[in-house]
């Protein structure tokens, strides 16, 4: 589904990899880095995975041939995980090593319950190869502390989010506090780790600690009042810049999100 004709779309998403590279490259000008994601999750068959294998490695030559500070970010059921989980576990894996071999650093972001431990698990797989990687973890499961320990723990660089999927609270002030709580643990043990949230509190209670401790991570198509900002103070920023044209199911991500916050009559970082 390709949202077009309200302009929802272009909010939230770019329509290729070349829009991905010229606003890489104007972010970085700006101090903030960025991660690459490309949209195609769900594949449902494997000529779908493949497509998302070389999109996603073609994602990786560009940002090593412009020099763009920029990482990949993957998603396992764009490579086939809800058909065929060991398939879509090998195709994480050549990734990771194509992104070493060209100096781009790789992310695996999180889905769906059902999903969580095959993630980890290859999350883990990556890093026991000496490959480096950061997975997102997110602070609405309650597993996510154990889970948190445990990458850790292989050298896993963590990004915190809400969550977007089903889970085991949908109360935003308990995942606000469950995200202190998690973040407070890195804190204290001096893990680097990025915080993706666009919550007031968070981020006004997350620029306390001395910079170069958190990244600020930030979609595209929101807060880039406090993306330049940050950036400016000589904070680590990051936006996540979505590309292709499987738009729909990211952009009601999205708006639900904002349409939550908004019941809850607020608003998030300008």
């Amino acid at each position: 589904m390709v949202l077009r004709t309200s302009g929802r779309a272009e909010r939230w998403t770019l329509p290729d990899l070349d829009a991905a590279v010229q606003r890489c490259r104007a972010q970085n000008a700006r101090g903030i880095r960025c991660i690459l994601d490309v949209l195609g999750e769900y594949a449902r068959s494997e000529e779908q995975a493949r497509e998302n294998r070389e999109c996603s490695s073609a994602a990786i030559a560009a940002i090593g041939e412009h020099h763009l500070d920029a990482s990949l970010t993957v998603k396992m059921t764009a490579f086939g995980a809800s058909f065929d989980r060991e398939a879509a576990r090998d195709s994480l894996l050549r990734l990771c090593e194509e992104a070493r071999a060209h100096g781009v650093g790789f992310e695996v972001d999180m889905e769906g319950r059902g999903l969580v431990e095959t993630t980890v698990e290859a999350a883990v797989a990556c890093a026991r190869q000496g490959l480096p990687v950061t997975l997102a973890l997110q602070t609405s499961l309650d597993r996510t502390t154990g889970d948190l320990d445990r990458i850790v723990r292989h050298g896993i660089k963590p990004r915190l989010v809400k969550g977007a999927y089903p889970a085991d609270t949908d109360d935003l002030t308990d995942i606000r506090r469950r995200f202190r709580a998690l973040a407070s643990e890195l804190l204290d043990r001096g893990v680097p780790f990025s915080a993706a949230t666009h919550d007031p509190d968070l981020v006004a209670w997350l620029v306390e600690p001395p910079a170069g401790t958190v990244e600020f991570a930030f979609l595209m198509g929101i807060a880039d009042e406090t993306k330049r900002r940050l950036a400016e103070e000589g904070r680590a920023v990051a936006e996540y810049v979505p590309f292709g044209k499987q738009t729909g199911i990211y952009v009601a991500r999205r708006e639900a999100y904002l349409a939550k916050m908004a019941a809850e009559g607020r608003t998030p970082v300008p």
